[in-house]
């Protein structure tokens, strides 16, 4: 995309807020640009992709839909449903899926850890990322099911949470910390006693961070092991998006104000955004993905879950992404097995992010996915298993010879970085 091209689509952007607050003519003609604008802030990017980007592959989207809208195994798993309740009232739902009798974690190890002969099984939280949901763990779920006790829950006014209560009734803007304290509240409903591994993706990381800014004593008593998969700790204001400068520039200037206006027209910007469907899978392949070969029907699952995203949370959240910034939080992980793990190829929170959260945790371990974008958890999921299969070993949640499993494999090319 040319610097001048990216310009043009941000002068495009602000002319239609402008218009659509004028008449609804305007927001119907900026419904187009809206489609493209929700696309690519769904994947936590920002607006100006290349529209021969976009519209590239239509016949193999209309397969993947095909092949996942009818017969698609992904996102199926349900577990057991339970509900935590925020500070603010907000209802949280997770599903809790339990191990099967016999499989439990080394006795000695736990023994040391917890200082009693039968301890509470340790439990893996994780926490999805950005427009997502807890599905997006279809894979690492699949594979360790009966493996190990798992809690999977939907962030507030994503899947089937219910909408931020303090946004919906006061307006108020949702927070990275208040994330940590919605996590602290599942912990304390699904997983009250016992050790835990917190695992977070994108905003789920981020999540986990601002739990050990908050709560440092829950890390300290009962956090065996972390891993922060494709996230940040922060300056993701300085993300570029594979974009020219001229073109980030011009984005971040309107992109708040498109923001919050099509957040106040939501029903008719949801119309726009289903019309524009070809163009919006293109954008989230693009963002997602990096890989040539991933599944039709993963890259349908994916954009899924993003299109289920409404307009007005897409909004909501957007601003606290620069808000944004839990480094010092690291320190909390310091003395624990943590695994921090990145596709190379990632334009929503590149590596060098997770390079950086290793740099501050040297005793990390830093995987980095060749061939690989910001959905590494769906893009290629034997090496995200297989890293966190490891970490579930050394914090003693598994036994060493315990079976954990794949769930197929969406690409031939992944390997371990």
């Amino acid at each position: 995309m040319t610097e001048s091209s990216a310009e043009a689509v941000a002068s495009a952007a602000t002319a239609a807020v402008a218009s659509a607050a004028g008449a609804a003519g305007g927001w119907r003609r900026a419904t187009g640009i809206a489609g493209v604008a929700i696309g690519v802030i769904a994947t936590g990017a920002a607006a100006g992709v290349a529209i021969e980007r976009m519209t590239v592959g239509r016949g193999m989207r209309r397969k993947a839909r095909l092949a996942l809208d009818s017969a698609g195994p992904y996102g199926t798993l349900r577990g057991t449903p339970g509900k935590a309740y925020a500070d603010d009232g907000t209802e949280l739902y997770y599903e809790v899926d339990e191990p099967d009798p016999g499989t439990t974690a080394a006795p000695a190890r736990r023994r040391r850890l917890f200082g009693r002969k039968a301890p509470a099984p340790v439990t893996v939280v994780f926490s999805h990322g950005y427009c997502l949901n807890q599905d997006s763990w279809h894979f690492q779920r699949a594979a360790l099911r009966g493996v190990v006790r798992t809690v999977h829950w939907d962030q507030r006014s994503h899947g089937r949470s219910a909408r931020g209560a303090a946004q919906v009734e006061r307006g108020e803007p949702v927070t990275i910390e208040q994330l940590g304290q919605d996590l602290k509240a599942v912990i304390d409903a699904a997983a009250p006693e016992g050790p835990l591994v917190l695992v977070g993706h994108s905003m789920g990381g981020m999540t986990v961070m601002a739990l050990a800014d908050q709560y440092p004593e829950l890390i300290r008593e009962r956090v065996v092991g972390v891993a922060l998969v494709g996230t940040s700790s922060g300056r993701l204001g300085e993300v570029n998006f594979g974009l020219p400068v001229a073109g980030v520039n011009a984005v971040r200037r309107v992109l708040p104000g498109v923001l919050k206006a099509l957040g106040q027209r939501a029903e008719l910007v949801e119309k726009g955004r289903r019309a524009t469907a070809d163009l919006f899978a293109g954008v989230i392949k693009r963002y997602s993905f990096a890989s040539r070969d991933v599944d039709p029907a993963v890259a349908r699952f994916a954009e899924r879950m993003i299109e289920s995203t409404p307009i007005d949370v897409v909004a909501e959240y957007y601003p606290a992404f620069n808000d944004h910034d839990k480094t010092e939080a690291l320190a909390h992980f310091a003395d624990l097995p943590v695994l921090v793990l990145a596709g190379v190829q990632d334009l929503v929170t590149p590596s060098e992010h997770s390079e950086a959260i290793a740099d501050l945790l040297p005793e990390a371990e830093l995987v980095l996915v060749p061939d690989a974008g910001h959905l590494v958890i769906l893009e290629h999921p034997e090496v995200v298993t297989d890293r966190l299969a490891d970490l579930l070993t050394r914090a003693g949640a598994v036994p060493a010879g315990a079976n954990v499993g794949g769930y197929g494999s969406t690409s031939s090319t992944a390997q371990p970085g």
